[in-house]
Protein backbone atom coordinates (compact mmCIF):
# COMPACT_ATOMS: atom_id res chain seq x y z
CA UNK A 1 0.00 0.00 0.00
CA UNK A 2 1.65 3.65 -0.78
CA UNK A 3 -0.23 5.38 1.47
CA UNK A 4 -1.11 8.38 -0.91
CA UNK A 5 -3.97 10.16 -2.04
CA UNK A 6 -7.31 8.55 -1.10
CA UNK A 7 -5.78 5.47 0.62
CA UNK A 8 -3.90 7.88 2.98
CA UNK A 9 -7.49 9.36 3.83
CA UNK A 10 -9.36 6.70 4.26
CA UNK A 11 -6.38 5.05 6.68
CA UNK A 12 -6.85 8.18 8.79
CA UNK A 13 -10.47 8.10 8.93
CA UNK A 14 -10.65 3.85 9.39
CA UNK A 15 -8.22 5.41 12.42
CA UNK A 16 -10.31 7.76 13.63
CA UNK A 17 -13.58 5.65 13.27
CA UNK A 18 -11.30 3.02 15.36
CA UNK A 19 -11.33 5.77 18.32
CA UNK A 20 -14.67 6.83 18.04
CA UNK A 21 -15.97 3.03 18.27
CA UNK A 22 -13.49 2.87 21.43
CA UNK A 23 -15.03 5.63 23.24
CA UNK A 24 -18.30 4.66 23.04
CA UNK A 25 -17.93 1.31 24.12
CA UNK A 26 -15.92 2.20 26.58
CA UNK A 27 -18.82 4.68 27.98
CA UNK A 28 -21.24 2.13 27.08
CA UNK A 29 -19.62 -0.99 28.87
CA UNK A 30 -20.04 -0.83 33.24
CA UNK A 31 -22.54 -1.29 35.78
CA UNK A 32 -23.63 2.12 34.51
CA UNK A 33 -23.51 2.64 30.79
CA UNK A 34 -23.42 5.94 29.73
CA UNK A 35 -23.97 6.93 25.91
CA UNK A 36 -21.07 8.76 24.43
CA UNK A 37 -23.53 11.97 23.82
CA UNK A 38 -24.10 12.07 27.57
CA UNK A 39 -20.27 12.16 28.06
CA UNK A 40 -19.49 15.12 25.44
CA UNK A 41 -22.18 16.70 27.43
CA UNK A 42 -20.94 16.13 30.54
CA UNK A 43 -17.65 17.35 29.40
CA UNK A 44 -18.38 20.55 27.61
CA UNK A 45 -20.77 21.41 30.86
CA UNK A 46 -17.78 21.09 33.17
CA UNK A 47 -15.49 23.69 30.51
CA UNK A 48 -18.19 26.08 30.10
CA UNK A 49 -19.79 26.24 33.42
CA UNK A 50 -23.18 25.18 32.17
CA UNK A 51 -25.37 22.33 33.29
CA UNK A 52 -25.30 19.22 31.25
CA UNK A 53 -29.02 18.04 31.84
CA UNK A 54 -28.23 14.64 32.93
CA UNK A 55 -28.44 12.23 35.97
CA UNK A 56 -26.10 12.75 38.86
CA UNK A 57 -25.04 9.33 38.65
CA UNK A 58 -23.87 9.79 34.90
CA UNK A 59 -21.75 13.21 36.00
CA UNK A 60 -20.18 11.54 38.92
CA UNK A 61 -19.20 8.44 36.10
CA UNK A 62 -17.75 10.48 33.97
CA UNK A 63 -16.03 13.25 35.92
CA UNK A 64 -14.54 11.00 38.80
CA UNK A 65 -14.75 7.10 38.05
CA UNK A 66 -14.78 6.54 33.90
CA UNK A 67 -13.78 9.55 32.52
CA UNK A 68 -10.15 9.67 33.97
CA UNK A 69 -9.27 6.11 33.24
CA UNK A 70 -10.45 6.80 29.34
CA UNK A 71 -8.46 9.81 28.96
CA UNK A 72 -4.93 7.43 30.50
CA UNK A 73 -6.06 5.21 28.15
CA UNK A 74 -5.79 7.59 25.41
CA UNK A 75 -2.94 9.66 26.41
CA UNK A 76 -0.73 6.23 26.91
CA UNK A 77 -1.94 4.16 23.71
CA UNK A 78 -1.75 7.16 22.03
CA UNK A 79 1.73 7.49 24.12
CA UNK A 80 3.78 4.64 23.31
CA UNK A 81 2.29 4.31 18.94
CA UNK A 82 3.84 7.43 18.50
CA UNK A 83 7.53 6.27 20.34
CA UNK A 84 7.25 3.05 19.00
CA UNK A 85 6.96 4.82 15.61
CA UNK A 86 9.38 7.47 16.20
CA UNK A 87 12.30 4.17 17.40
CA UNK A 88 10.94 2.21 14.44
CA UNK A 89 11.56 4.94 11.77
CA UNK A 90 14.89 6.05 14.00
CA UNK A 91 16.57 2.35 13.93
CA UNK A 92 14.73 1.08 10.15
CA UNK A 93 13.45 -1.88 11.75
CA UNK A 94 9.81 -2.53 12.22
CA UNK A 95 10.57 -5.19 14.77
CA UNK A 96 11.57 -2.75 17.34
CA UNK A 97 9.30 -0.96 20.35
CA UNK A 98 9.58 1.91 22.80
CA UNK A 99 11.60 0.05 25.73
CA UNK A 100 14.27 -0.78 23.20
CA UNK A 101 17.00 1.96 25.10
CA UNK A 102 15.34 0.52 28.45
CA UNK A 103 12.69 2.98 29.30
CA UNK A 104 10.75 0.52 30.19
CA UNK A 105 13.51 -1.59 32.24
CA UNK A 106 14.45 0.99 34.06
CA UNK A 107 11.07 2.67 34.73
CA UNK A 108 9.95 -0.66 36.10
CA UNK A 109 13.18 -0.88 38.85
CA UNK A 110 12.18 2.81 39.80
CA UNK A 111 8.70 1.98 40.43
CA UNK A 112 9.47 -1.65 42.49
CA UNK A 113 12.72 0.13 44.17
CA UNK A 114 9.83 2.62 45.51
CA UNK A 115 7.46 -0.02 46.50
CA UNK A 116 10.10 -1.83 48.09
CA UNK A 117 10.34 1.92 50.17
CA UNK A 118 6.97 2.20 50.83
CA UNK A 119 6.75 5.69 48.83
CA UNK A 120 2.94 6.91 48.23
CA UNK A 121 1.29 6.39 44.43
CA UNK A 122 3.31 9.91 43.81
CA UNK A 123 6.52 8.84 45.00
CA UNK A 124 6.54 5.56 43.03
CA UNK A 125 5.09 7.30 39.84
CA UNK A 126 7.72 9.68 40.20
CA UNK A 127 10.78 7.15 40.61
CA UNK A 128 9.58 5.20 37.93
CA UNK A 129 9.62 8.11 35.79
CA UNK A 130 13.11 9.09 36.55
CA UNK A 131 14.03 5.14 35.94
CA UNK A 132 13.11 5.38 32.76
CA UNK A 133 15.16 8.57 31.70
CA UNK A 134 17.80 7.44 33.74
CA UNK A 135 17.93 4.27 31.67
CA UNK A 136 18.02 5.55 28.21
CA UNK A 137 20.62 8.11 29.22
CA UNK A 138 23.34 5.84 30.66
CA UNK A 139 22.22 3.78 26.80
CA UNK A 140 22.76 6.63 24.94
CA UNK A 141 25.98 7.61 26.77
CA UNK A 142 27.72 4.69 26.36
CA UNK A 143 26.86 3.91 22.90
CA UNK A 144 27.83 7.20 22.13
CA UNK A 145 31.05 6.68 23.43
CA UNK A 146 31.05 2.69 21.66
CA UNK A 147 29.20 3.37 18.20
CA UNK A 148 32.13 4.92 16.25
CA UNK A 149 31.53 3.27 13.03
CA UNK A 150 27.83 1.90 13.44
CA UNK A 151 25.88 4.07 16.23
CA UNK A 152 22.49 2.58 15.55
CA UNK A 153 23.87 -0.55 15.96
CA UNK A 154 25.82 0.14 19.04
CA UNK A 155 22.77 2.04 20.98
CA UNK A 156 20.39 -1.14 20.33
CA UNK A 157 22.91 -3.74 21.88
CA UNK A 158 24.02 -1.14 24.65
CA UNK A 159 19.95 -1.11 25.06
CA UNK A 160 19.70 -5.01 25.27
CA UNK A 161 22.48 -5.07 28.02
CA UNK A 162 21.41 -2.18 30.27
CA UNK A 163 17.56 -3.43 29.58
CA UNK A 164 19.42 -7.32 30.69
CA UNK A 165 20.59 -5.66 33.68
CA UNK A 166 17.88 -3.33 34.56
CA UNK A 167 15.68 -6.77 34.60
CA UNK A 168 17.94 -8.28 36.96
CA UNK A 169 17.59 -5.23 39.33
CA UNK A 170 13.96 -5.38 39.20
CA UNK A 171 14.10 -9.40 40.26
CA UNK A 172 16.02 -8.84 42.89
CA UNK A 173 14.06 -6.01 44.66
CA UNK A 174 11.34 -8.62 44.09
CA UNK A 175 13.17 -11.37 45.77
CA UNK A 176 13.48 -9.05 48.89
CA UNK A 177 10.14 -7.05 48.78
CA UNK A 178 7.83 -8.70 51.65
CA UNK A 179 5.94 -11.76 50.15
CA UNK A 180 2.51 -10.75 52.11
CA UNK A 181 2.69 -7.13 51.28
CA UNK A 182 5.08 -5.22 48.50
CA UNK A 183 5.55 -8.13 46.59
CA UNK A 184 2.13 -8.78 45.40
CA UNK A 185 2.37 -4.85 45.09
CA UNK A 186 5.32 -5.31 42.39
CA UNK A 187 4.09 -8.14 40.47
CA UNK A 188 0.58 -6.28 39.79
CA UNK A 189 2.10 -3.13 38.91
CA UNK A 190 4.50 -4.97 36.44
CA UNK A 191 1.64 -6.28 34.77
CA UNK A 192 -0.01 -3.36 33.70
CA UNK A 193 -3.01 -1.53 34.64
CA UNK A 194 -5.31 1.52 34.67
CA UNK A 195 -7.56 0.76 37.52
CA UNK A 196 -6.05 3.32 39.31
CA UNK A 197 -6.43 6.06 37.58
CA UNK A 198 -7.60 9.04 38.90
CA UNK A 199 -8.14 12.80 37.60
CA UNK A 200 -5.12 14.11 39.78
CA UNK A 201 -3.03 11.96 37.93
CA UNK A 202 -4.13 13.12 34.32
CA UNK A 203 -1.96 16.48 34.83
CA UNK A 204 1.78 14.45 35.69
CA UNK A 205 0.64 12.52 32.87
CA UNK A 206 -0.56 14.39 29.91
CA UNK A 207 2.11 17.35 30.85
CA UNK A 208 5.40 14.77 29.41
CA UNK A 209 3.10 12.95 26.95
CA UNK A 210 2.00 16.45 25.09
CA UNK A 211 5.39 17.66 25.21
CA UNK A 212 7.10 14.91 23.95
CA UNK A 213 4.26 13.63 21.53
CA UNK A 214 4.28 17.63 19.77
CA UNK A 215 7.91 17.30 19.53
CA UNK A 216 7.58 13.91 18.03
CA UNK A 217 4.75 15.36 15.63
CA UNK A 218 7.11 18.75 14.59
CA UNK A 219 9.83 16.79 13.76
CA UNK A 220 7.84 13.96 11.11
CA UNK A 221 9.14 15.09 8.23
CA UNK A 222 12.59 15.29 9.59
CA UNK A 223 12.15 11.42 10.48
CA UNK A 224 11.48 10.98 7.38
CA UNK A 225 15.23 11.83 5.82
CA UNK A 226 16.63 10.48 9.17
CA UNK A 227 15.11 6.66 8.17
CA UNK A 228 17.88 7.02 5.36
CA UNK A 229 21.28 5.39 5.87
CA UNK A 230 23.23 8.16 8.01
CA UNK A 231 25.91 8.93 4.92
CA UNK A 232 22.07 10.27 2.85
CA UNK A 233 21.13 12.00 5.15
CA UNK A 234 24.33 14.23 6.36
CA UNK A 235 24.78 14.30 1.88
CA UNK A 236 21.00 16.35 2.49
CA UNK A 237 22.46 18.56 5.52
CA UNK A 238 20.41 16.57 8.67
CA UNK A 239 22.53 16.80 11.69
CA UNK A 240 22.13 13.12 12.37
CA UNK A 241 23.64 13.00 15.38
CA UNK A 242 21.40 16.08 17.21
CA UNK A 243 18.14 15.02 15.37
CA UNK A 244 18.52 11.56 16.81
CA UNK A 245 19.24 12.88 20.12
CA UNK A 246 15.83 15.15 20.14
CA UNK A 247 14.14 12.07 18.86
CA UNK A 248 15.11 9.86 21.36
CA UNK A 249 14.76 12.43 24.48
CA UNK A 250 11.16 12.72 22.94
CA UNK A 251 10.04 9.30 22.19
CA UNK A 252 11.96 7.99 26.04
CA UNK A 253 9.65 11.12 27.95
CA UNK A 254 6.41 9.75 26.89
CA UNK A 255 7.35 5.91 27.30
CA UNK A 256 8.59 6.58 30.38
CA UNK A 257 5.16 8.78 31.50
CA UNK A 258 3.30 6.08 30.10
CA UNK A 259 4.99 2.90 32.52
CA UNK A 260 5.27 5.94 35.41
CA UNK A 261 1.06 5.71 35.14
CA UNK A 262 0.19 2.77 34.50
CA UNK A 263 2.98 0.19 34.19
CA UNK A 264 4.64 -2.22 31.41
CA UNK A 265 2.50 -2.44 29.04
CA UNK A 266 4.35 -4.04 25.87
CA UNK A 267 3.21 -4.44 22.36
CA UNK A 268 0.91 -1.23 21.52
CA UNK A 269 4.18 0.39 20.11
CA UNK A 270 5.26 -2.54 18.42
CA UNK A 271 1.88 -3.70 16.85
CA UNK A 272 0.22 -0.27 16.27
CA UNK A 273 3.02 1.40 14.24
CA UNK A 274 3.14 -1.72 11.59
CA UNK A 275 -0.55 -1.49 11.73
CA UNK A 276 -0.29 2.45 10.65
CA UNK A 277 2.30 2.00 8.01
CA UNK A 278 0.08 -0.95 6.49
CA UNK A 279 -2.65 2.25 6.28
CA UNK A 280 -1.10 5.14 5.31
CA UNK A 281 2.83 4.32 4.17
CA UNK A 282 5.93 5.34 5.66
CA UNK A 283 5.18 8.98 5.35
CA UNK A 284 6.05 10.15 8.60
CA UNK A 285 3.43 13.60 8.01
CA UNK A 286 0.85 10.93 8.19
CA UNK A 287 2.11 8.12 9.81
CA UNK A 288 2.81 9.40 13.30
CA UNK A 289 -0.80 11.18 13.89
CA UNK A 290 -2.42 7.93 12.28
CA UNK A 291 -0.40 5.74 14.87
CA UNK A 292 -1.42 7.81 17.70
CA UNK A 293 -5.11 7.87 16.78
CA UNK A 294 -5.02 3.95 16.22
CA UNK A 295 -2.56 3.31 19.06
CA UNK A 296 -5.09 5.85 21.81
CA UNK A 297 -8.13 4.27 20.42
CA UNK A 298 -6.66 0.19 20.49
CA UNK A 299 -5.38 1.05 24.37
CA UNK A 300 -8.98 1.77 24.91
CA UNK A 301 -10.50 -1.44 23.74
CA UNK A 302 -8.40 -3.57 25.31
CA UNK A 303 -8.56 -1.61 28.46
CA UNK A 304 -13.13 -1.59 28.20
CA UNK A 305 -11.96 -5.62 27.62
CA UNK A 306 -9.65 -5.87 30.43
CA UNK A 307 -12.18 -4.18 33.04
CA UNK A 308 -15.47 -5.99 31.57
CA UNK A 309 -14.82 -9.91 30.36
CA UNK A 310 -14.03 -11.53 34.07
CA UNK A 311 -15.24 -10.48 37.25
CA UNK A 312 -11.60 -9.70 38.49
CA UNK A 313 -9.92 -6.98 36.45
CA UNK A 314 -7.44 -8.62 33.55
CA UNK A 315 -3.87 -6.54 33.61
CA UNK A 316 -3.68 -5.25 30.38
CA UNK A 317 0.28 -6.47 29.82
CA UNK A 318 -1.38 -10.15 29.39
CA UNK A 319 -4.01 -8.97 26.94
CA UNK A 320 -2.02 -6.77 25.39
CA UNK A 321 0.74 -10.03 24.90
CA UNK A 322 -1.73 -12.11 23.59
CA UNK A 323 -3.26 -9.90 21.07
CA UNK A 324 0.45 -8.89 20.07
CA UNK A 325 2.30 -12.56 20.01
CA UNK A 326 0.50 -13.69 16.98
CA UNK A 327 0.59 -10.09 15.43
CA UNK A 328 4.25 -10.17 15.72
CA UNK A 329 4.83 -13.75 14.42
CA UNK A 330 3.46 -11.98 11.35
CA UNK A 331 5.42 -8.98 11.59
CA UNK A 332 8.53 -11.71 12.26
CA UNK A 333 7.20 -13.49 8.44
CA UNK A 334 6.59 -10.09 6.16
CA UNK A 335 9.50 -8.04 7.90
CA UNK A 336 11.54 -8.15 4.91
CA UNK A 337 8.93 -7.70 2.33
CA UNK A 338 7.18 -5.21 4.08
CA UNK A 339 10.82 -2.65 4.47
CA UNK A 340 12.50 -3.56 1.44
Amino acid sequence: MTGSGLSARAGFWIALLLLVAALVAAFGIGRLPVGLGEALRVIVARLTGGTADVAPTVETVVLAIRGPRILAAVLIGAALSVAGTAFQGLFRNPLVSPDLLGASSGAALGAVVGIYANLGVIGIQAAAFTGGLAAVAAVYAIGSRLGRHDPVLVLILTGVVIGSLLGAGVGLMKYLADPYDQLPAMTFWLLGSLAAAHRLDLAALGVPVGAGTLALVLLRHRMNVLSLPDEEARALGLPTGPLRLAVIVAATLVTSAAVAAAGVIGWVGLVVPHVARFLVGPDFGRLVPVAALLGAGYLLLVDTVARSAASVEIPLGILTAVIGTPVFIWLLAGAHRSWS
